[in-house]
C-alpha cells in the first residue's frame, strides 16, 4: 500500500507516550533523516539501529577479526560494548567508551556492513540491545532500520517501510559524498539491496502490517509530514 501527503492535523502534532514507531526501508530513501525529524517533532525518543551494525563492524576490523569468516564475525560478536544515545537531536555512539560516529560512515565500514551483520550470532546481539533500548525508551521511540518491523519491534505501534526509485537513492548518496560516482553508488546500493534482502537471518523486507510511502517524488519535509500525519492518525484510531 502506498500513501499520498496529507495535511498534517492537530492531534497528529502530539504523540502519546510510550508510541514505537518502526521505519524500514534501504539505504537511500530518506530513512535517517526523517526518523530523526519525526523523533523530534512529536518529542520521541531516535535509535539508529544500521549505527549499531556500522559500530560493530568497524570495531571488528580495528581488532584484526575476519571479517570474511563468518566463524570469528560469530565468535567475537559478544565483544564490543556499544552503547547507543536516543536524542533526536543529537544521536551519539560509542564502542568500548570511544566515539564512533565518525569512523563507522567509512568506506571501508560500508563495504563490509553487510556480511558482518548477516551473521545470526550479531543480530542476535544487536537485536536484543535494540529490543533493551526502545524497552527503556518511556516516552516513546522512533526506532529506523531494516528489519525492526518483522522482527526487533513486531508488536510496534506503527510500521512504516520506505521506498524509493535506485536512480534517486544514489542521487541522494552522491550528493552526500562530494566527488562520488552516480552509477558506481547505483550499483552498490542495488548490491547491498540484494544482501540484505537476501540474508536467511532477518532479511530487509516490509512488514505485512506495514505503511509503503514511496518517497522518489517528495522533499524531505513532505515525507516527515507525511510520517506525522500516519503516527497520529493511527493513534486517534487507537
Amino acid at each position: 500500500m502506498s500513501t499520498t501527503v496529507e495535511t498534517v492535523s492537530a492531534a497528529a502534532r502530539t504523540a502519546p507516550a510510550a508510541v514505537i514507531v518502526a521505519i524500514d526501508g534501504p539505504s537511500g530513501t530518506g530513512k535517517s533523516s526523517t526518523s530523526k525529524a519525526v523523533a523530534a517533532q512529536l518529542g520521541l525518543s531516535y535509535l539508529d539501529t544500521g549505527a549499531q551494525y556500522r559500530a560493530i563492524t568497524w570495531w571488528m576490523l580495528n581488532n584484526g577479526v575476519d571479517v570474511s569468516d563468518p566463524a570469528e564475525i560469530a565468535t567475537a560478536a559478544a565483544k564490543p560494548v556499544i552503547v547507543s544515545g536516543t536524542d533526536p537531536l543529537a544521536p551519539t555512539i560509542t564502542v568500548d567508551g570511544e566515539d564512533a560516529s565518525g569512523p563507522i560512515r567509512t568506506q571501508e565500514v560500508t563495504s563490509r556492513v553487510s556480511a558482518v551483520s548477516a551473521v545470526p550470532e550479531v543480530r542476535t546481539r544487536i537485536t536484543e540491545l535494540q529490543r533493551a533500548i526502545a524497552a527503556g525508551a518511556e516516552g516513546g521511540i522512533v526506532v529506523e532500520g531494516r528489519d525492526i518491523g518483522t522482527t526487533v519491534l513486531p508488536g510496534a505501534d506503527i510500521k512504516i517501510f520506505l521506498t524509493a526509485s535506485p536512480e534517486a537513492r544514489a542521487a541522494r548518496r552522491s550528493g552526500e559524498v562530494k566527488g562520488s560516482d552516480l552509477a558506481a553508488t547505483r550499483e552498490a546500493l542495488v548490491k547491498r539491496d540484494a544482501a540484505d534482502s537476501g540474508r536467511k537471518t532477518s532479511p530487509l523486507a516490509k512488514a505485512a502490517d506495514a505503511v509503503e510511502v514511496d518517497t522518489t517524488e517528495l522533499t524531505l519535509s513532505q515525507v516527515i509530514e507525511c510520517v506525522v500525519t500516519l503516527v497520529g492518525e493511527k493513534q486517534v484510531a487507537k
